[in-house]
């Protein structure tokens, strides 16, 4: 929607089984072989120095200026794509791939002139690896259970202790806006302000069914108006920062 407006935007997908493409309306023939960046061998290797054998000597500031415009995929809106990944669980905050994700993720939060869009891995393992350091506002999304919302809970508490006092809640998969309100309550209790709930909508696995983007399948569903009336509140967020 921000590309939509004529922001620059380049959305960088963290998820360990990156498919952020399908959302953003990118066919799959477009990403072909690309291979996420924290398991490019190759490249870990050429900018850390971690050859085999090397055991654990490698460069924990690599060189990653280059690397959105060499390895971005350019999709619908000029939206750029940047297929990171996570690295492999236990393989430590100090491997030679979280090096690299770490200084790239810094690199593109704090240098580059553009509205960066993260989508993290569900879960806590990227506060441990500090991946998620430096950004101006975090989206913690949640569902309605009480599980889910105990998750909540623990990331709010990591994201403060890495410095993250920019913390919104999103309700996701309402069935109901009672249901949704009450959700946001406990959430607020625990100290994270909710800034939308998403409804439940059947449309949303209709178009993941089909392989489509829902912007561009269903533009007028609830979903959609739900995440336009976000959208708008962190860009007027957005320009109290800057």
């Amino acid at each position: 929607m921000m590309a939509m407006n004529g922001l620059r935007v380049l959305a960088v997908d963290c998820d360990s089984n990156p498919n952020l493409y399908m959302t953003l309306g990118i066919n799959r023939d477009e990403i072909g072989g690309c291979i996420p960046i924290s398991e490019d061998v190759r490249q870990i290797e050429e900018r850390t120095g971690a050859k085999p054998g090397w055991g654990v000597i490698f460069s924990l500031t690599p060189k990653v200026d280059d690397i959105p415009e060499h390895y971005s995929v350019t999709g619908p809106d000029n939206i750029k794509l940047l297929m990171v990944g996570m690295p492999r669980a236990g393989s430590g905050c100090m491997c030679p791939a979280n090096a690299l994700v770490r200084m790239l993720i810094s690199h593109l939060i704090l240098e580059r002139d553009e509205v960066i869009i993260m989508d993290m891995e569900a879960g806590l393992e990227h506060f441990g690896r500090a991946t998620a350091r430096d950004v101006d506002l975090m989206l913690l999304v949640t569902e309605t259970s009480e599980r889910s919302i105990e998750t909540l809970a623990r990331m709010m508490r990591h994201a403060r202790d890495l410095g993250i006092n920019r913390l919104w809640g999103v309700v996701n998969k309402a069935t109901s806006m009672n249901e949704g309100i009450e959700a946001s309550k406990k959430i607020e209790e625990r100290g994270v302000l909710v800034k939308a709930i998403i409804p439940f909508d059947q449309k949303v696995l209709e178009a993941d069914r089909l392989g489509f983007s829902l912007i561009d399948r269903f533009p007028s569903s609830e979903v959609i108006k739900a995440i336009k009336l976000l959208k708008d509140e962190i860009e007027g967020s957005i320009r109290q920062i800057s």
